[in-house]
């Protein structure tokens, strides 16, 4: 028994949206990716609470803050400073943290546009 086959038909794709220049391709800038990235650990989501009210704290304080070792808050700050939220002053040999809330509100304001452009 043979099976007959209907002759193929052109079928229109369905657009989602309507016809129009290809959309302009926009990627999240170094600054934010970063930030992102930093803030996607929640180890270092709770060390962020601690720099609340414009407290500086060194890295000694953050490790006992926050119960982990000192080597493990020097990663965590670390990559809090690449992520543009926190920022490092030395006081003689001590390096302290806090807060960089302008490179926070700045990279926020970048995310934002970032998403009204792309939602």
């Amino acid at each position: 028994m043979t099976q007959q086959v209907a002759p193929s038909t052109a079928v229109e794709t369905e657009r989602c949206c309507p016809a129009g220049p290809e959309p302009e391709i926009v990627e999240l800038s170094p600054a934010v990716h970063a930030f992102l990235k930093a803030l996607g650990s929640p180890a270092r989501q709770r060390i962020m609470l601690l720099f609340t009210r414009g407290a500086e704290l060194s890295v000694n304080q953050v490790a006992e803050l926050a119960e982990i070792s000192q080597p493990r808050a020097s990663e965590q700050l670390a990559e809090l400073k690449r992520g543009g939220i926190l920022t490092s002053r030395k006081q003689g040999k001590v390096m302290l943290y806090r807060a960089d809330k302008q490179r926070v509100v700045q990279t926020l304001a970048d995310l934002q546009e970032y998403l009204r452009y792309c939602c």
